[in-house]
């Protein structure tokens, strides 16, 4: 199995720290030095040989994304010239690895996530990855037993049990479901039935492939172009044409929501959408009420905080309470954790103003 890391995306809800131009994937938010995509990386290592393991990231991106994983060979990188959504990038990674072996099976792994019990998490990826083996045509996938109502996160609603692989249970997919209002996501939190959608796929290319015939015909069509010339010298150059013509549409939308059948093994372990400053305070602090605190800070009666600053600026705090504020050399963010998610409007807000050296 193939495990394949995407670090595409553009992590808008991370401003200002998350640029255009250096993303929240090449950037550290922990209190070790490491990144988002080098913590991802290492994660893997512990489960995957480096043989195994496949970066996909925009060509724009590449130079980073290739300092920060010194060793991983050019072979090991597929290249997005456009920004197309997570349907074009599955499908072009599918395209690619069929090329080596039609039969191969691939993981999809995300940079953006926190994972305490990775033995668990192997676990669950190595369940998924035989039971892909006995059914190839199948796509399966993990969900996480939520913990709290989260808005900011899709969901999938289990169906009945189907089996189990050794002491992992399985069950088929009634539906995948957007982000919900805090109504629903309350009520999902009660029922065993829902889950958090990490987006952790197990798939076969050649399965995926047929999925994109069925559901994305024209973007199969291009596929099946950029596929032929793979491995040649027209490789570049076709993928540089093509790929900005396929469909820009989640793989979500595209796919998974629209598969009747697929199945999916809950999963009982910690895990964080590293995708806005609130889960990165959740990720780091021992309870709610510790601040996190990165640079100068002095505070009174001050408590459940992300606090960071990259300036040599002191940041005073007093009576503050759930807040983040985020200092940088060129803007200062300041929110509540609760209204993070937000964070996203203001960059839409920031380029309707054509505050584009902001972006």
């Amino acid at each position: 199995m193939k495990a394949v890391i995407f670090a595409g995306g553009s992590g808008t809800r991370l401003w200002p720290v998350s640029r255009r131009n250096s993303p929240k994937q090449v950037q550290t938010f922990g209190e070790n030095q490491q990144t988002l995509l080098q913590m991802t990386f290492a994660r893997l290592r512990r489960g995957w040989s480096a043989d195994n393991i496949f970066v996909s990231t925009g060509s724009s991106q590449f130079p980073i994304v290739k300092k920060q994983l010194r060793g991983l060979p050019k072979s090991h990188y597929i290249l997005e010239p456009a920004k197309r959504d997570t349907a074009a990038a599955i499908g072009l990674v599918a395209a690619y690895l069929h090329k080596q072996n039609p039969g191969e099976v691939i993981f999809t792994a995300w940079t953006d996530q926190y994972i305490k019990e990775e033995r668990e998490f192997f676990r669950l990826v190595k369940a998924a990855e035989r039971l892909v083996k006995q059914q190839p045509t199948r796509t399966v996938t993990v969900g996480i037993r939520p913990r709290y109502p989260d808005t900011g996160l899709g969901y999938i609603k289990m169906d009945s049990q189907v089996g189990s692989i050794g002491s992992h249970e399985f069950f088929s997919v009634d539906r995948f479901i957007e982000k919900p209002d805090l109504v629903h996501a309350t009520k999902y939190v009660s029922d065993w039935r829902y889950l958090w959608n990490p987006a952790w796929f197990v798939f076969r290319a050649d399965a995926m492939l047929d999925k994109f015939k069925r559901w994305l015909p024209e973007s199969y069509r291009i596929l099946m172009q950029i596929h032929h010339d793979i491995g040649t010298k027209r490789e570049q150059e076709t993928i540089r044409r093509l790929f900005p013509k396929l469909e820009k549409i989640s793989i979500d939308y595209a796919i998974m929501e629209r598969d009747r059948h697929m199945l999916v093994f809950p999963a009982n372990i910690t895990w964080l959408d590293i995708g806005s400053w609130r889960t990165v305070h959740d990720m780091l602090a021992v309870d709610p009420t510790h601040n996190i605190v990165r640079g100068k800070h002095v505070g009174i009666d001050s408590s459940g905080n992300l606090i960071y600053s990259y300036t040599d600026k002191v940041i005073t705090t007093t009576g503050l309470r759930n807040m983040v504020v985020i200092d940088t050399k060129d803007a200062l963010l300041i929110c509540p954790k609760d209204r993070a998610q937000d964070v996203k409007k203001i960059v839409t807000e920031l380029e309707r103003q054509r505050m584009h050296h902001l972006l």
